[in-house]
């Protein structure tokens, strides 16, 4: 075991991870595990968000941050939706080490990549402020603008998750584009239409049948099969960009990278739009509204894996010290 000093506390306490950062060396393969677990778990926080509201526990533990006003955790009296709801509140515990570990790995890889870094901390104060947010909705009693605000949240946090686990995977160089700017901005407009999917997507959960909980429950006053209608609009012009976007860049002969995530995305787009239709048309059934939550999430990660692969990042150029003057004399 190592001698540990007073000093040597001293440090830990003053700042714990520049303490662990010079005593640990991850791999780079560990830091990549890390910030994918970070990205895994904000997506288990979605479907697990989805579970809440379709077994409508969303008021299971009807305050915040405590479960009840006398207790802090669920009690038996509350039954199945209070160990529902504050099981998921417990897994937010779960994201938090999650995204700590990712910070805890970048900080600690040498060289130091303060831009891995940056989007560690960006992930952890997203699940500081979205889950200040998650109590001020059952605070509110599951408002539907507030319950809409806080799965865009989680998107954001899905978003940066995503950033990160691909800038573990590449270089500190300046990025070099791989393709034309016409494509890069058809990749945009694809971009644009999936966050307006995702936006519409809440507005029809917000006025759907799936309240949350089993008691009478504020809903968004629009006509809900009217924005079905629309969300389902929304969808389709996503796969005309996404197939488009395929057929644009087999024909400039693209690399392989931005194309097979371009393939990937239209194939995940085709089973979300079968879930979509199948729960429509079938009044909604829990499993399946359950399986579009996840299948939104997934689509999110590869739109923008698809953005993330129109360029790549090599090493960065390290400038090394050139032989000594005398050497240089020497053998001239």
């Amino acid at each position: 075991m190592p001698n540990v000093t007073r000093a040597d506390v001293k440090a830990a306490l003053r700042n714990p991870l520049a303490f662990i950062a010079e005593r640990w060396t991850p791999d780079p393969r560990t830091v990549r595990r890390a910030a994918l677990t970070a990205l895994l778990m904000s997506v288990i926080i979605v479907v697990t968000g989805g579970a809440v509201r379709l077994t409508g526990s969303g008021l299971g533990c009807p305050t915040w941050p405590k479960c009840t006003d006398d207790s802090l955790t669920a009690t038996s009296e509350m039954g199945f939706h209070g160990a529902i709801e504050f099981g998921n509140r417990m897994l937010t515990y779960v994201l938090c080490a999650a995204v700590g570990w990712a910070i805890i790995a970048a900080r600690s890889q040498k060289p130091y990549r303060s831009g891995l870094v940056r989007l560690g901390w960006a992930q952890f104060w997203i699940v500081m402020s979205n889950a200040i947010l998650g109590g001020i909705v059952v605070l509110v009693g599951l408002n539907p603008y507030t319950v809409a605000a806080h799965f865009v949240a989680t998107s954001a946090l899905i978003a940066v998750a995503t950033v990160m686990w691909q800038r573990t995977r590449e270089g500190d160089g300046a990025p070099r584009p791989l393709v034309g700017k016409a494509v890069q901005q058809l990749v945009w407009f694809l971009v644009a239409a999936a966050v307006l999917l995702i936006l519409v997507g809440t507005v029809v959960t917000g006025a759907g049948p799936h309240a949350g909980d089993s008691s009478e429950v504020e809903r968004m006053p629009v006509d809900w099969e009217t924005v079905s209608k629309l969300h389902a609009v929304l969808a389709w012009i996503v796969v005309t960009l996404t197939f488009a976007l395929w057929f644009v860049l087999k024909a400039v002969d693209a690399p392989g990278n931005p194309l097979n995530r371009t393939r990937e995305l239209f194939l995940i787009l085709l089973a979300q739009g079968v879930i979509g239709y199948v729960q429509y048309f079938t009044d909604l059934p829990e499993v399946l509204v359950g399986l579009h939550m996840l299948g939104s999430a997934v689509m999110w990660i590869w739109v923008l894996r698809v953005v993330l692969s129109l360029r790549e990042r090599p090493e960065a150029a390290v400038d090394l010290p050139g032989p000594p003057a005398e050497a240089t004399l020497t053998k001239a």
